[in-house]
């Protein structure tokens, strides 16, 4: 292991001696020099000073605003199959905050998220990003190369993280006082991930939208394409009317909490039924629709079942999330109705069956789901023994949208009610793992509901100073103007009106128990 290698303190030459005598040594490394830094299966290709202002990314067209750093580049070779390229950006002493920060991934990305090492940087952290062993979202990549779907499974984001470490201890000539991690979607996962396999690795985590049962979810995109597209490949519900669908839900579920205003406050609780808006003749109207429609839209509510047993193999997407906004990705056509072929159905091809002509109609859902389970485990990360994070004095914040269409919330809820039976109780969780669901968001943010809020602050509050979050203030913006507030409250609470004030504004809120599912 990394943390257990020797490494090398570089000491700038000229600082050794001024004046004909002998100097203190430096608090740091310059930036320059880190490329002499020496950890086993690592090698750093270039450490060069950036100033502030305007920063392009590789390949990127659009500069990014960043402050003073150090930026370090380096290669991470764990295996001899192993490439796992990564960066540190490390600012000047007089700004850093003192702590280290890696960042996620999303989907299968692999590239460096840029984006948000620089949101990372201007908080005045030093913090990593990887592109997980390889290049691209091409799923090609895994074909005849295992250590590279282990890498991108979590081994990637460990090496980067214990390398980042040494690499900023030299710079800087101290180690960071905290480590956070945070991601969402598949960085989700690998937040998810880190607490489960390496719970040393960071003090808290951030894991939002977490994409974290991803051999199922991936049997569940099948199924969902499948159940909404005909022989030819064409989709049964035109992405004309799933606005139709979500407006549907809304007005039928709105209610439900006791408040109309747009939300839908917990999808498990709204029973909506697609055939209340079915058309009245055998005319496809825009305004209903269609019996094969109807069908489609139950089958994506239901989710996908174990052929033989009638088990749950992986939830179905929540009422609401069908089309909402301008945006394709806000609904179910990114992920669902515009692929011409089963989202990642490339896992079958080229992971699990190393079959490029594999027919993805042909996957059975009993014999395949145990076989892919057996032989990839390291994709997902639903281990719901959390005892080692806990522990060591970690703290786990998870967010999600509840009107996400790509990670279902519902699969998010169970693994927090699977951790809380596993970890003895709502109590004992509560200690370290808080879990605030967001009505009316989409995937990450989005979404007609209050999306934008400060889940890495609140944990550096939980974490330093041991002031747990009890509710996160989210907002929501139109055309830049915040027009709602709202608390988002710690699992299972919910958010219900006082009784008096603005519906718009956070204050008028409390949290407290829900009342029973129906």
């Amino acid at each position: 292991m990394i943390r257990h290698a020797l490494f090398a303190l570089v000491v700038a030459s000229s600082s050794v001696l001024a004046s004909g005598m002998a100097a203190a040594a430096p608090t740091g490394t310059p930036c320059a020099l880190l490329t002499a830094l020496t950890i086993p299966t690592v090698t750093i290709t270039a450490a060069t000073d950036v100033a502030a202002g305007a920063f392009t990314p590789p390949g990127a067209q659009t500069a990014l605003t960043v402050p003073t750093f150090c930026r370090v580049e380096a290669i991470a070779r764990p295996t001899s199959d192993s490439e796992i390229r990564f960066e540190v950006w490390i600012p000047p002493a007089a700004s850093w905050n003192g702590k280290f920060q890696g960042v996620g991934n999303g989907g299968y990305q692999g590239s460096i998220s840029y984006g948000a090492m620089a949101t990372a940087v201007r908080r005045g952290y030093a913090t990593a990003s990887t592109d997980t062993g390889h290049a691209g979202d091409d799923m090609r990549f895994g074909q005849g190369h295992p250590e590279k779907l282990v890498d991108y499974g979590h081994r990637a984001i460990h090496v980067m993280t214990e390398s980042a470490k040494l690499i900023v201890r030299n710079a800087a000539g101290r180690f960071a006082e905290r480590s956070y991690f945070v991601g969402c979607s598949a960085g989700g996962q690998q937040a998810l991930s880190e607490a489960q396999r390496y719970p040393d690795d960071y003090d808290g985590i951030v894991a939002g939208d977490p994409a974290n049962n991803r051999i199922r979810q991936t049997f569940g995109f099948l199924a969902s394409w499948v159940a909404t597209h005909d022989a030819d490949g064409k989709p049964i519900i035109p992405p004309a009317k799933l606005a139709l669908l979500t407006r549907s839900a809304v007005a039928a579920c709105d209610a439900i909490d006791g408040l109309e205003d747009g939300l839908i406050d917990d999808p498990r609780r709204c029973s909506f039924d697609p055939a209340t808006v079915a058309c009245t003749s055998s005319v496809d109207d825009a305004a209903c629709l269609t019996a094969p429609q109807v069908a489609a839209a139950k089958k994506m509510y239901e989710g996908t079942r174990h052929p033989r047993t009638g088990e749950l193999i992986f939830t179905g997407w929540p009422r609401g999330s069908e089309g909402f906004g301008d945006l394709a990705s806000q609904g179910w056509r990114q992920y669902i109705l515009d692929p011409v072929a089963p989202m990642r159905a490339d896992f079958f091809r080229y992971w699990l069956f190393h079959d490029p002509n594999g027919n993805f109609r042909t996957i059975d859902f009993d014999r395949d789901l145990a076989y892919a389970e057996h032989k990839l485990p390291f994709l997902a990360a639903v281990d719901k023994d959390l005892t080692a994070f806990k522990k060591r004095g970690g703290k786990l914040l998870s967010y999600t949208g509840w009107m996400d269409p790509v990670v279902p919330p519902q699969d998010t809820v169970a693994y927090y009610e699977g951790v809380t039976t596993t970890m003895g109780g709502p109590a004992a969780t509560r200690d370290f793992y808080r879990l605030f669901m967001a009505p009316g968001m989409g995937h990450c943010a989005g979404g007609p509901g209050p999306n934008q809020f400060d889940a890495l602050g609140a944990l550096e509050q939980w974490v330093e100073k041991g002031i747990a979050p009890d509710a996160l203030v989210a907002t929501h913006r139109t055309d830049g103007k915040v027009d709602r507030t709202r608390p988002l409250c710690p699992y299972p609470l919910v958010a219900r009106h006082k009784g008096t004030g603005s519906i718009d504004e956070a204050a008028s809120f409390s949290c407290v128990s829900a009342t029973p599912r129906p």
